[in-house]
């Protein structure tokens, strides 16, 4: 596309903002500053670097399209193309089964440190910050039950694995001079009725304050929650209500991933109330389709409402955004690019919308105007905007980066 038709095409998007009361430079400002953190697992089907075997244990990635990055050194390098493709602030988001363990295998109580300060390095030569998950499934010990088993010898060491897990995030934080969000998520629960539900809970809840006893300045914690697992279809110990009343007591992060609900579910109705009563929130954004299928997050509605309750809430500065989803069907890079740019659109949308005007319609009770405001602005040049937004950032415009994948996996990913 022209680069002086992007920019003619943004001065007339940006007057028509204006008579809506809307600063479009304001808000390509904070679009730019507001990290997305990028997750490792869409680049090689949530594998990872221990055993080299397919996620288990709740979990699943669906697909055998070829170029699956195999090592360290083919992930780093598909990220660093993603990078190339892409404008704005990022982070990067690892499981701990993606450690530089060189050949040697590291149980997962036995983890430490040393075996990330590679991963350190090559942030900070790319000036990003680490965020970090405890892993508790692929693992012989997973079984269904993890934090929450009534068997000491086996929920002692998933206690200790996570303890460590804060301990590497606590390192990454220090040495990136900027706290780590440290992420638990667990696969604990039943295929079938249980009848001991109390009694899972309560040995989570017993885990977990062990677990968070350990105060680490570096790192923050957060707890995420989850409707079902594969194979876990009856119940889930770590559901919402749980992490919910547990986060809200705590004053711990809580993690909201957007597969991990009912699929009527409108996921942004919670914001608003959770922000209420934890201290921030972080965002797993992926696309859910019939179930947890963690397909490629789009710029659909369900996305935009999320980052709209964000915004309207002014609540930018307490949530941490991230993407969550593992499609092995289709170009892998390509996949990181859908999902980034929908998330980039969705928060984008949400700084453009005029919320003054809106709020001031429902607060006259004029709801006719403010029905009608919110319809005319789904058709707002918010594109125009975007596009302007990746001219300036020198990526690909629109369309413009299919060549640029292609290329890629004509050149690498096709000769794995």
């Amino acid at each position: 596309m022209n680069s002086e038709q992007i920019k003619k095409n943004y001065e007339i998007a940006k007057e028509r903002y204006a008579a809506l009361g809307v600063d479009t430079d304001a808000a390509l400002k904070i679009l730019q500053s507001t990290p997305i953190s990028l997750h490792c697992w869409q680049a090689d089907d949530v594998v990872g670097f221990e055993r080299g075997e397919a996620a288990s244990g709740g979990i699943q990635a669906t697909g055998n399209y070829p170029g699956r990055a195999r090592n360290i050194d083919e992930l780093r390098q598909d990220i660093d193309k993603v990078l190339s493709l892409l404008g704005g602030k990022f982070r990067f988001n690892l499981h701990e089964t993606y450690g530089e363990f060189n050949g040697k295998f590291v149980d997962r109580d036995q983890v430490e440190p040393k075996y990330f300060e590679g991963w350190m390095q090559w942030a900070k030569e790319r000036h990003m910050s680490l965020d970090f998950n405890s892993t508790s499934f692929s693992h012989p010990k997973s079984g269904n039950l993890t934090l929450a088993n009534p068997d000491k010898e086996i929920r002692d060491f998933w206690i200790e694995h996570t303890k460590r897990c804060r301990r590497i995030a606590e390192a990454m934080g220090e040495a990136q001079g900027d706290p780590c969000i440290m992420n638990i998520w667990i696969h604990d629960g039943s295929k079938d009725l249980t009848v001991e539900k109390y009694r899972y809970r309560q040995i989570l809840k017993e885990s977990l304050d062990d677990i968070l006893s350990e105060k680490l300045p570096h790192m923050k914690d957060c707890l995420e929650a989850k409707l079902f697992g594969i194979g876990l279809e009856a119940f889930t110990a770590g559901s919402h209500d749980f992490y919910a009343g547990y986060c809200s007591k705590n004053n711990v992060i809580y993690t909201l991933d957007t597969g991990h609900y009912e699929p009527t579910e409108n996921v942004s109705d919670a914001i608003s109330s959770l922000l209420l009563f934890v201290p921030e929130l972080m965002l797993h954004v992926s696309r859910p389709m019939h179930w947890d299928s963690d397909h490629v997050t789009l710029f659909d509605d369900k996305t935009r409402d999320l980052f709209a309750e964000l915004v309207r809430a002014n609540a930018l500065d307490r949530a941490h955004i991230g993407l969550d989803y593992f499609d092995a069907s289709i170009n892998r890079i390509g996949a990181y690019i859908i999902g980034v740019r929908a998330a980039q659109k969705s928060l984008l949308a949400a700084l453009l919308e005029p919320i003054k005007t809106l709020r001031k319609y429902e607060d006259e009770g004029k709801y006719f105007e403010r029905l009608a405001l919110l319809e005319e602005e789904k058709t707002l040049p918010v594109g125009a905007v975007y596009d302007y937004f990746n001219l300036t950032n020198n990526v690909p415009v629109a369309e413009d980066y299919l060549k640029e994948v292609e290329q890629y996996e004509k050149e690498v990913l096709s000769k794995r």
